[in-house]
């Protein structure tokens, strides 16, 4: 018997062991094995099992020394989607299959630690030889049904030597067990119960149920016409006929609040797998969902890989976003890896939206998603009223606010209503520049405007992280420097000269460092311990406020400039659902755009709703350019310290990759960002209807001419990035 073992060296090979006598009735494929390699022992997963090997090999087969776990890590199932995966976007096989479980589950040692717990033996008959204070203790722990020792201690005010006096008269039992190191501690989640849907929601959940395995269904719900509510019940149904789910959310940021909603319904049935947990709750939680504890998993993209068993439903919640594109390898996209597993496991699909990716759009158009619209709002809610405010204008230019959003935020603050402010720009000013010579404060890393943040009185780099001093004055001619452009801290000291007695949150990469401090902002406007709460996308998406009226956005145009064909797209999802926190209840909403170009289409569409008349416009751009859905895009990226050397090697690329048929290749060109933590980059963007045309010219191509050590190359398919 012999196995295949994939290594964790990023060869994109397996290699080849056999198997000892005494392993191979416990040998299966998906363990974690140990096996001799060079001079070195190390770790690698079981792929694949097989009764012969080639007689030509030249190497001589050493045995597996060891099985990690007799428990496989992964499934066969989960095995095709890891190679489907690493097949699709060109990526080493060995990267995928670390993607697909966390470092936490397989690092040594990771086991959690064992804590002692008291558990009450039923009551005796004769309490004569306890004490009043050990009889009221006892009586307390059978209230409590028992419980870990360090709780019971601080809960009934007691000491471990009190109840281990109850252990030797035999009215608790106290042995060690293993504590789950849960994610959300100790908060308590008070029990809901399903909703009465509306017309529109029911028609919607029927859909789903009816839903063919293996199939997708875009969900396609203006903001608040409450998606969340279907997803829940048809989760309900998928663990009432004995099979799990996975919801995937794009950002960190929602997860507390989804799931609060979800721990609300299903209780301990449900698992968080997220990048913010610590090593051991993420070990925790992995092992509860492979040994079925938890059958309802919740996390961003690489919770598509939960190891549930028996997987029904996987409900990708904004599935529009582009935080489920991985920005390093393996640039796998969670969505799709959704749709692949999916297909691969007979489970259904259900993408969730109020603003569609055109990729899903079309497939919808195409007849290969069924589809499910709701059009109108949950409950009491109406969708706001939206002003679109030209900043161009005398009276606007160079303010933060323009006068109808001052007089806007003050109405909110007398009636005691709350108010969110998107601004897609962290750090206090964009540049900090010359008044004289024009001079620009620039990272000599990567070519880039440092951008100021008062916060810390200093001028930090967003691409490498690098930071200076505030200059005082100019380098090179001594003038005064002066902060051009706005970022949240600016606006938010704004904000708080304007409004002296407005309690205000900022949320945005540099105010949630912390593990925790995503849901402690959230928690706090929650509660309404903050009337404004300005931030950047990661507010723009999913979150729900019965107290919010007014939402403004003060630059709508930012990502209007992007070098990139998806500019328009991305503008329209970001303004429509930031508008879309505004009048989720009762209380009337409105929402105030503001832009320096009222006429642009996607600021128009935004403001009206209309998505569909936005979609087919710009689908009939990409049609006329032969941009996505019409084709795949790849980018191939180049890096190197040397800038001659990046720039010969993309021409070369460039230039054969020309020479083959069926292919629509750019130019070789400087990156958006030309320079990065001192590499210069180039890249080359490859359009063709078939994926895989591209990909075998790529692996032809880089193979005859490999990039030398000092020039770094990476290839992805579907690309979502062009800096």
């Amino acid at each position: 018997m012999f196995v295949k073992v994939a290594i964790d060296l990023s060869l994109d090979r397996l290699f080849t062991y056999s198997v000892p006598e005494e392993f191979q009735k416990k040998l299966a494929v998906g363990q974690l094995l140990l096996v001799p390699f060079g001079h070195r022992h190390v770790r690698g997963f079981a792929m694949e099992l097989d009764n012969a090997v080639s007689e030509n090999s030249a190497f001589k087969i050493k045995p597996v020394e060891g099985i990690v776990d007799e428990t496989p890590f992964f499934s066969p199932l989960t095995l095709k989607l890891v190679k489907t995966i690493a097949l699709y976007t060109a990526s080493p096989i060995e990267s995928v299959l670390k993607a697909a479980i966390p470092a936490a589950v397989v690092k040594p040692g990771a086991r959690s630690k064992e804590q002692l717990f008291v558990s009450p033996i039923s009551a005796p008959v004769d309490f004569d030889g306890l004490t009043g204070r050990l009889k009221w203790l006892y009586e307390n722990i059978v209230r409590l049904d028992g419980g870990w020792m360090q709780f019971l201690c601080k809960e009934l005010g007691t000491t471990s030597a009190s109840i281990k006096a109850l252990e030797k008269k035999g009215f608790v039992e106290i042995a060690p067990r293993r504590k789950r190191r849960n994610p959300m501690g100790n908060r308590r989640v008070l029990p809901s119960r399903p909703l009465c849907l509306n017309a529109e929601q029911a028609s919607a959940l029927q859909e789903i149920k009816k839903l063919a395995e293996g199939k997708c269904l875009l969900l396609h719900g203006v903001t608040g016409s409450g998606k969340t509510e279907v997803y829940l019940q048809a989760i309900a149904a998928e663990l009432e006929s004995g099979r799990g789910a996975i919801v995937m959310v794009p950002e960190i940021a929602l997860t507390p609040q989804t799931v609060q909603r979800f721990a609300s319904r299903f209780g301990e049935r449900i698992a968080v797998l997220h990048s913010a947990l610590s090593d051991g709750e993420r070990y925790d939680e992995w092992h509860r969902i492979r040994s079925g504890d938890a059958r309802v998993v919740i996390g961003p993209r690489s919770a598509v890989f939960a190891p549930v068993e028996n997987l029904g439903l996987i409900i990708v919640d904004e599935e529009h976003e582009t935080s489920y594109k991985q920005d390093e390898m393996p640039r796998y996209h969670g969505r799709d890896v959704a749709v692949m597993r999916a297909s691969i496991e007979g489970a259904k699909v259900v993408l969730g939206s109020a603003t569609p990716s055109l990729e899903t759009w079309m497939n919808v158009s195409r007849g290969k998603y069924a589809s499910a619209t709701m059009t109108s709002r949950a409950g009491a809610g109406t969708l706001p009223n939206v002003l679109v405010v030209d900043m161009a204008n005398s009276e606007n230019g160079g303010k933060i606010f323009s006068g109808t959003l001052m007089d806007s935020i003050a109405s909110r603050l007398e009636r005691c209503e709350q108010t969110i402010l998107f601004l897609n720009r962290r750090g206090y000013s964009k540049s900090l520049s010359c008044s004289l010579c024009g001079y620009v404060a620039t990272c000599g890393k990567c070519d880039m405007p440092y951008t100021y943040h008062k916060a810390d009185n200093c001028c930090r780099c967003h691409i490498c992280g690098g930071w200076i001093p505030v200059p005082a004055r100019c380098p090179e001619c001594g003038g005064a420097m002066e902060y051009k452009g706005v970022g949240t801290q600016r606006a938010e000291a704004a904000l708080k000269a304007c409004f002296k007695r407005a309690r205000i949150l900022r949320m945005d990469a540099d105010s949630t460092r912390g593990k925790n401090s995503h849901d402690d902002i959230l928690g706090a406007f929650r509660r309404h311990e903050a009337d404004i709460l300005i931030g950047t996308q990661m507010i723009a998406k999913g979150l729900d406020f019965p107290n919010v009226t007014l939402v403004g956005v003060l630059n709508a145009d930012s990502s209007l400039s992007m070098p990139d064909f998806r500019a328009a797209e991305r503008t329209f999802q970001l303004i429509a659902q930031v508008v879309g926190r505004a009048g989720r209840a009762e209380l009337p909403g409105e929402a105030i755009i503001q832009t320096y170009n009222p006429a642009a289409g996607a600021i128009k569409s935004a403001a009206a709703g209309d998505f569909v008349s936005f979609a087919k416009e710009e689908l009939e751009e990409r049609k006329a350019a032969f941009f996505p859905p019409y084709s795949h895009l790849c980018v191939i990226s180049l890096r190197s310290k040397d800038a001659a050397l990046v720039e010969s090697w993309a021409e070369m690329y460039a230039a054969s990759l020309k020479k083959v048929k069926d292919l629509v290749v750019g130019d070789a060109v400087p990156s958006a960002i030309e320079k990065a933590d001192e590499y210069y980059r180039w890249q080359i963007v490859v359009r063709s209807v078939k994926v895989s045309a591209v990909i075998q010219a790529w692996k032809w191509i880089s193979l005859a001419r490999p990039a030398p050590a000092a020039l770094k190359v990476s290839f992805d398919v579907d690309a979502f990035s062009f800096v």
